[in-house]
C-alpha cells in the first residue's frame, strides 16, 4: 500500500486523494472521457472553491451555484455541467446510504454481519451514481492495490484490473512513467479495438 497516491502530479490534489476517501470516489466518478490526471484534480478544485469536500457539504450545495463551481475555468471537467449533478448525486447516496462515510461502502459489514467480500464491495460500488461495472471493478482495485483495501477475493472481483503488475488503469498509477504505460495499454486496446471493428 502507498500512502500518498500520485495520481495528479500536484502534491495538493493527491494527498487530498490520499486522505479523504470521498475525494477519491469523486476523482473515480469524473475519470471518463477526459485525461486520467485531470478528473481526478476535480476533488481538490471543488474543495478549493466550496472550502469542503465533505459529502454533506456538497450534498446541501444550491443545485444551480454548485454547476457554477463546477464549470467555472478550469472546469472539473470537459462535461463540467452534468458531471456537477452527478457529484451531487454520489454525495447524497453517500449521506443517506453510508451515513456520509464513503468508507462505509467497503468497511460496513456485509448482510451476515461479517467483513463485505471483494463482491459484495464491488456491488456497493456498482450500485453508485455514474459508476458501471468497469468503473466499479477498477476502484476496487484502486482501493486494493494503492490503499490496503482487500476484502476477501477483491482480486477476483476487480477482474484483469486486479492482476499484479498489471497496467491497464488508474489503480496502477504511481508515477509519471505508470501513467505513460497506462496511457499506452488504453491506446492499443482502443487501436484493436478499432481493427476488430474494421
Amino acid at each position: 500500500m502507498t500512502d500518498q497516491l500520485w495520481i495528479t502530479g500536484d502534491p495538493d490534489a493527491d494527498a487530498l486523494l490520499s486522505d479523504d476517501a470521498f475525494a477519491l470516489l469523486v476523482g473515480m466518478l469524473l475519470d471518463q472521457q477526459y485525461p486520467m490526471e485531470h478528473a481526478f484534480a476535480g476533488p481538490r478544485k471543488i474543495r478549493d472553491r466550496l472550502g469542503s469536500i465533505d459529502p454533506r457539504a456538497i450534498a446541501d450545495a444550491d443545485p444551480d451555484a454548485f454547476v457554477t463551481l463546477a464549470t467555472t475555468p478550469p472546469a472539473i471537467h470537459r462535461y463540467g455541467r452534468s458531471m456537477a449533478g452527478r457529484v451531487q448525486e454520489l454525495a447524497r447516496v453517500v449521506v443517506d446510504e453510508y451515513d456520509g462515510d464513503a468508507t462505509r461502502i467497503w468497511t460496513a459489514p456485509g448482510a451476515d454481519g461479517s467483513a463485505p467480500t471483494g463482491a459484495e464491495v464491488l456491488a456497493r460500488l456498482r450500485a453508485l451514481p455514474g459508476f458501471g461495472e468497469q468503473k466499479a471493478k477498477i476502484f476496487l482495485a484502486l482501493l486494493g492495490k494503492q490503499r490496503g483495501v482487500q476484502p476477501s477475493g477483491w482480486r477476483e472481483a476487480a477482474g484483469h484490473y486486479g492482476d499484479e503488475g498489471s497496467r491497464r488503469s488508474i489503480a496502477d498509477v504511481t508515477s509519471p512513467e505508470s501513467l505513460a504505460e497506462v496511457r499506452a495499454f488504453k491506446k492499443a486496446q482502443k487501436a484493436a479495438a478499432k481493427a476488430a471493428n474494421g
